[in-house]
C-alpha cells in the first residue's frame, strides 16, 4: 500500500500540488494576453459606477422622485454587485476590471465594514424593545407574550387598532405594570411613567408620543414614533414627502427635551442613511450601529432588507442591540440594553 501510495503521488502529485498547479495555470493563462487590459471596460465602469454611488450617495438629488433617499434605504447591497462582478472580470480575464473593483470594495467596507462585526456587550441598567405590531396581525396575544419575553423592561408598540389594543393590553399586562396608549403607538413599561402626551409630527392623527420613565437610576425621556410609510411608483419616484414633514416635527420635539437622556423607539419607515431623516438621526445615536451584531435589518420580516424599526438614544450608552425572532407582523422587533 505504501509503495502504491508514493507511486500515485509520483505521477500525480500531491493534492496541494495539484491545486497550486491550477492556480498556475489560471494565473499562467493572463501573461502575455495584452487584452486582460482591453476586455471587461463595461464591467470595470459598472464597478466605477457602483463605488462612486456609494461614495458620493449624499450628491444623487432627492429633486426627482426622492431619488437620493431610496439609494440610501438600500444602499449597503450595492455591495452585492461586488462578487457578481469580480466572477465576470475573472472569466472574462479583465485585469482593469480587477482593478475597477477596488473602488467599491474600499467603499463598502469602509462605510459598513464596522456593521459586520460584532459590537454587542453583556448587561445594561434598562431594556428596551419596539415592534411595528401590524394593523392586520392575525395573533396580537401571541405576537405581545413574545416582545414580553425578550425581557424588555420597556416595550413600545405601533400601528396598534382599536380593536386590538384590549388584546395587547390582557396580553401584557401581566409583565409590565404601567402603559399608555397615545392614537396608535403605545408603551408599556416595569417602571412609572409620567408626563405622557402625545406628540404633533403633522399627520391629523396621533402617531407619536411622548412619556418620563422613572427607572430606579434616574428619569428618562421616552418617544414611541410611527412615522407615514413611503411607496415607489413608476410614475412619481419614492414617495416620502410625507414621512419627511413628519421626521422634521419629530426632530424639533425632541430638540426641544429637557431631559438629557433620551430613547427613540419606533418604526422611522427609514434607515440611519438617509438624509431626510436628518433632524433626527443628528440628534441621537442607533443602538445597532453603536453596540450590534450585524445590520438588524428589520423589514420586511419574510427576508429583511432594511432596518426601518430603530432604537435611538442620546444622554445613555448602548450596551447591546439585536432583532427578535418573527412574529405575526411583517417587521421583526427589535430590542436594545442600555447603561444609564
Amino acid at each position: 500500500m505504501a509503495q502504491a501510495y508514493k507511486a500515485e503521488t509520483d505521477s500525480g502529485g500531491s493534492v496541494p500540488e495539484r491545486r497550486g498547479s491550477g492556480l498556475r495555470r489560471l494565473v499562467g493563462g493572463w501573461r502575455g494576453d495584452p487584452g486582460i487590459w482591453r476586455r471587461g471596460l463595461i464591467t470595470a465602469g459598472i464597478a466605477v459606477l457602483v463605488g462612486l454611488v456609494m461614495l458620493l450617495h449624499a450628491q444623487i438629488p432627492n429633486g426627482v422622485g426622492n431619488l437620493g433617499s431610496l439609494t440610501e434605504t438600500f444602499l449597503p447591497w450595492l455591495g452585492v454587485f461586488v462578487p457578481v462582478l469580480l466572477v465576470i472580470a475573472v472569466v472574462r480575464k479583465s485585469a482593469t476590471a480587477l482593478i475597477a473593483l477596488i473602488l467599491p470594495v474600499a467603499v463598502w467596507f469602509s462605510a459598513f465594514g464596522g456593521l459586520i462585526t460584532d459590537k454587542s456587550g453583556s448587561g445594561g441598567d434598562l431594556t428596551v424593545a419596539t415592534h411595528n405590531v401590524n394593523a392586520d396581525n392575525p395573533d396580537p396575544s401571541g405576537t405581545a407574550r413574545d416582545v414580553a419575553a425578550s425581557g424588555a423592561d420597556i416595550v413600545a408598540l405601533e400601528e396598534l387598532t382599536a380593536g386590538a389594543v384590549p388584546t395587547y393590553e390582557k396580553a401584557l399586562a401581566g409583565t409590565y405594570k404601567y402603559h399608555s396608549v397615545q392614537g396608535t403607538v403605545g408603551v408599556w413599561s416595569k417602571y412609572p411613567l409620567t408626563g405622557t402626551k402625545p406628540v404633533d409630527i403633522k399627520l391629523g392623527w396621533t402617531r407619536a408620543m411622548r412619556t418620563t420613565v422613572d427607572t430606579p437610576k434616574g428619569q428618562v425621556a421616552v418617544y414611541v414614533a410611527h412615522l407615514p410609510s413611503v411607496r415607489v411608483k413608476l410614475d412619481a419616484g419614492f414617495t416620502a414627502g410625507q414621512r419627511d414633514d413628519s421626521a422634521d416635527a419629530l426632530g424639533k420635539a425632541i430638540s426641544n427635551e429637557e431631559l438629557g437622556k433620551v430613547v427613540l423607539l419606533g418604526d422611522l419607515n427609514g434607515t440611519m442613511n438617509d438624509r431626510a431623516l436628518n433632524a433626527v438621526t443628528s440628534q441621537l445615536r442607533s443602538t445597532q450601529g453603536a453596540a450590534g451584531d450585524g445590520f438588524g435589518f428589520s423589514w420586511p420580516a419574510s427576508f429583511p432588507m432594511a432596518r426601518i424599526d430603530q432604537i435611538l438614544v442620546k444622554g445613555v450608552e448602548p450596551v447591546s442591540s439585536w432583532t427578535l425572532p418573527e412574529t405575526g407582523s411583517d417587521h421583526l422587533p427589535v430590542a436594545a440594553s442600555v447603561d444609564l
